[in-house]
């Protein structure tokens, strides 16, 4: 009995020491993997280089896969946080109710910013519906989640015969006039990979993955991007591969191992080809409000214009990285103005989604409207420069509206580059600001 006593103690005092999760009354907490289903037919890839066609049909199911938890902040409120890679997205604008139709639980992830949503069903740890973008017509792609799983892609058992760490050479769309040069980032450890392609106009944000035999899977979601790549090394060592953006498009790519490979200088490929740089220009805010950059506001004052679109996940990177050099460096000397170019043809909705994007990033500086996000469009706007290729570019204006530098497209966080750019654009801006 003694003895029964003492272990019953024992037991109860273990016991006492364990943390139970806190109670919740909508999806459970913790890990969930959501599943975006771009079609139903495998990918057979046939991409012609130099005069050599390689053809490979993956084993692919047309499923892009991410990762996300559920994080309770009472028993009532929740939110979630999107996992690619080192990135955490935090997603708070969630609603969750009876759906009165079908008598079950609905949620509905919103993300306002990119003007896009997640609206689905829960029942027994599974989310089914749809992922939904308000400015593409008619464009909803299946979502399925599920509660407890943490492994974005199955091993199913294999092991690595590869090992991709390192710079590769790519080019995207080969052998077309479409076809465009980029710089893919691996690192791998054992059979988990990440990384990212860098291109002349932007990065593919942070991709995360597996490498099964000699094949290799990413992929991405954020809100407004839905990125999947597939990967073949081939005998020669090269990798043959595929790219799906949502279910609106496909590409084909090659890659070749050079760990030296560059692109050209995004402070290279946008230039002012008027008889003047001096930047003249007035765009209506979210309000109606025209804005010019001759405006009191900005007299004197070294201006960066930011020509960007809400639905630009580069555009984003950007901004934070604008709203935070203007934490760590105060100055009066510097004032921003973004101009936005929108998916939305109609201009009143296009006004909307900018004020809802300058209110939910916190931005305390104007954010016009400057039109669609044609790049011949914005073009037109910015008559004095060659071209717009690239949502965000990025114009460093000095005191007397004389452009100064100009930087195209934008690698962030996701990339190598980022700290070169951190430096160079800090080391412009306090020679302007020194001036």
């Amino acid at each position: 009995m003694v003895r029964y006593l003492t272990s019953l103690l024992v037991i109860t005092g273990l016991l006492s020491c364990v943390e139970f999760p806190n109670s919740f009354s909508k999806v459970p907490p913790g890990p969930w993997k959501a599943v975006l289903k771009l079609d139903d037919d495998a990918v057979s890839l046939t991409t012609k280089v130099e005069e050599v066609e390689y053809k490979k049909e993956f084993d692919y199911s047309g499923e892009l896969p991410f990762l996300f938890d559920v994080v309770y902040t009472s028993e009532q409120d929740f939110y979630i946080e999107i996992i690619n890679g080192e990135e955490r997205i935090k997603v708070t604008d969630i609603r969750f109710g009876r759906d009165l139709k079908t008598a079950k639980d609905t949620i509905t992830i919103n993300f306002p910013v990119y003007d896009s949503y997640i609206k689905g069903l829960y029942e027994d740890g599974v989310i089914e519906g749809n992922w939904y973008v308000n400015y593409k017509t008619n464009y909803a792609i299946p979502f399925i989640a599920r509660h407890g799983r943490n492994q974005r892609f199955e091993s199913f058992g294999k092991t690595p015969d590869i090992d991709l760490s390192g710079n590769w050479a790519a080019t995207f769309e080969p052998g077309t006039e479409n076809s465009y040069p980029a710089i893919g980032e691996f690192y791998q450890k054992g059979n988990k990979i990440s990384g990212t392609f860098l291109t002349e106009t932007g990065d593919y944000r942070f991709l995360d993955g597996i490498v099964r035999g000699n094949k290799a899977f990413l992929s991405c979601f954020d809100g407004s991007h839905a990125f999947l790549f597939e990967a073949k090394q081939l005998e020669d060592k090269s990798l043959v591969g595929s790219f799906r953006s949502g279910s609106h498009y496909k590409s084909n790519w090659v890659a070749n191992r050079k760990n030296d490979v560059t692109i050209s200088d995004p402070f290279a490929l946008t230039e002012v080809t008027a008889d003047s740089d001096v930047l003249n220009f007035a765009f209506e805010n979210g309000d109606s409000k025209m804005i010019s950059i001759n405006d009191d506001q900005y007299k004197d004052k070294i201006k960066l214009v930011m020509i960007m679109g809400t639905w630009c996940p580069n555009c984003r990177d950007e901004m934070v990285y604008i709203q935070n050099y203007l934490k760590e460096n105060p100055s009066d000397d510097v004032e921003v103005i973004a101009v936005g170019f929108e998916r939305y043809k109609d201009v009143a909705k296009s006004k909307k989604v900018l004020n809802r994007y300058k209110e939910k990033m916190n931005i305390d500086f104007e954010v016009l409207y400057g039109g669609t996000s044609s790049k011949s469009d914005a073009s037109q706007k910015f008559p004095m420069l060659n071209k717009i290729i690239s949502y965000p570019t990025l114009l460093i204006v000095d005191r007397d509206n004389k452009v100064r530098k100009i930087h195209t497209g934008f690698n962030g966080p996701a990339t190598s580059k980022f700290a070169s750019f951190d430096t160079e654009f800090k080391s412009i801006m306090t020679d302007l600001i020194n001036e």
